[in-house]
């Protein structure tokens, strides 16, 4: 009986990996710009919305997890331009906290 309980949690977890590998960069992504470092840090958060995108794209429904929030189109399409945007912003905006 306990083997298949930790079948079923081996299987929950894979099943929310590609959750985790975004939120993963998220998280360097956040340990970035807690050092200052604010332009890397919004960079890889565009980065982690640019992966979400592409992971939302190439899985099945059954295995996209958390990141499926609506259909397949409007979740690509809507994380593809949120990493669009705060890359376009990260790129180009001069200056920046506490500078």
């Amino acid at each position: 009986m306990a083997v298949a309980g930790q079948r079923r949690d081996r299987g929950a977890l894979l099943h929310h990996l590609p959750f985790l590998l975004v939120m993963l960069v998220v998280a360097v992504a956040a340990l970035r710009i807690g050092q200052y470092h604010w332009r890397q840090g919004a960079v890889l958060i565009g980065g982690a919305l640019l992966l979400a995108g592409l992971l939302r794209a190439a899985l099945p429904e059954a295995k996209a997890g958390l990141l499926a929030i609506r259909g397949k189109p409007v979740d690509v399409l809507t994380y593809g331009a949120l990493s669009v945007l705060i890359l376009f912003i990260a790129f180009t905006i001069t200056g920046g906290p506490l500078s």
